[in-house]
This record gives structure tokens, sequence and C-alpha cells, in this order.
């Protein structure tokens, strides 16, 4: 009777230890099951963040690029003289093939007939240019270039029209280097009557070739 109790007893033990053990091993198919879980959902949150920051980072480049066009089309819808930095009021144009800004100055604004000598009231004219050519342009080649009509000297103590020319495109650069601009930047050329821009028939052509150019190496 008592080997019976016994084994009975033997029997509930055993099953017992089966029963933990069963729930032990449930017990950690659901840990391992559930940190899996964790570990992908830890992975589906860092690749989102780094979807998030490549987003915004084209987001970002994309409205540069919008600004910068925004910025190229304004440029190119400003007058030459505007674009150039030199303002309205200015006869400015541009030669892309040669890399160059030109300023054309009309001789009547700088010089009486015949002079070399600046007027006292054209200096707020190129004090304006200087003020430009520093700011803007600051170490870039400047050619001051002196142009002639092709009426003969007569009554004036110059050669020619080409030592007219040089004499004035001088009287120029000196003005500009007495107010800072580098000597080793700036030169002057005569031209004489060599290169007209309008007829030496008419009064008004003449007057058109009678001019100082400041032509600015922009590259």
């Amino acid at each position: 009777m008592q080997t019976t109790s016994q084994k009975t007893i033997v029997i509930f033990l055993c099953l017992a230890a089966m029963t933990v053990l069963s729930g032990c091993t449930n017990w950690k198919a659901k840990y391992g099951a559930l940190n899996i879980e964790h570990q992908n959902t830890l992975g589906l949150l860092e690749r989102e963040k780094s979807e998030k920051g490549q987003l915004a980072q084209s987001v970002a480049q994309g409205q540069q690029t919008i600004d910068e066009l925004q910025r190229q089309i304004a440029e190119q819808q400003k007058s030459p003289a505007e674009a150039s930095g030199f303002g309205e009021g200015y006869d400015v144009s541009f030669d892309a093939a040669a890399g160059t800004v030109t300023v054309t100055l009309n001789n009547s604004i700088l010089f009486d007939a015949g002079k070399a000598t600046l007027k006292s009231s054209t200096s707020a004219e190129l004090d304006h240019i200087f003020s430009v050519l520093q700011s803007k342009y600051a170490g870039k080649l400047v050619d001051v270039v002196g142009h002639t009509d092709s009426d003969p000297i007569k009554k004036s103590k110059w050669k020619d029209n080409w030592e007219l020319s040089s004499q004035r495109a001088l009287s120029v650069v000196r003005y500009l280097i007495s107010k800072g601009y580098s000597k080793d930047a700036i030169r002057a050329v005569g031209r004489g009557e060599s290169q007209p821009i309008a007829s030496n028939a008419s009064v008004s052509g003449k007057a058109k070739n009678r001019r100082v150019e400041i032509v600015v190496h922009v590259r």
C-alpha cells in the first residue's frame, strides 16, 4: 500500500515537473519572439529617421536650386548698367568673348574741346566709377582708352589725335590712381580716330566718337 502511494507521488511530481518545464519553454519562446519584434521595430524607426533626414536634405537642396535660378533670372532681367554695378545713366556694354565690361564716357563730360585736363565737374562721375571698381572689380585689370573724331589737330599743342587721346586717357588713369586704384591694375591707351563708333560725316557722329572708355577685364 505504501509502495503504491510512493509511486503515485513520484508520478505526480514528474507531471508537475513536465508542466513547469513546458511553461518555461513557452516563456522563453515568447521572450525570443518579443525580442525579435522589438529589434525589428527599432530597425524600422531608424530607417524612418534616416529617410526623414534624407528628405529634409533633398528639400533644402531643392530650395537652394530654386533660389539660385531665381537669382539668375533676376540678373538676366537687369539692364547692362544695373548688372555691371555702375547703375542706370551709364553707357555700359558687355563683351562675353573678350570677358570685358566697358563704361563709355563722352568727352564733353570730361574735357573742354582740345584739352586733356579734366573738368572739375567730372569728379562726381569718376568718383562713382572708382567706387564701383573698388567694390565690385577690385584687382581687375582696367584699360582707360581715349578716342577722338577724325578732325585733324589745328589749334592746340597736341601733335595729332593719337597724342590727344593718349593724354586724355592718362588724365583719367591718374585721377583713378589718386583715389586709390592700384597702379599695377590700370593702363592708359590712346586710339586716336582709329576706332569710330559712328560716322565722322556728321556733327552728332563726331560727338559720339570723342569718348573715353573704361574697359574692365573681368576674367
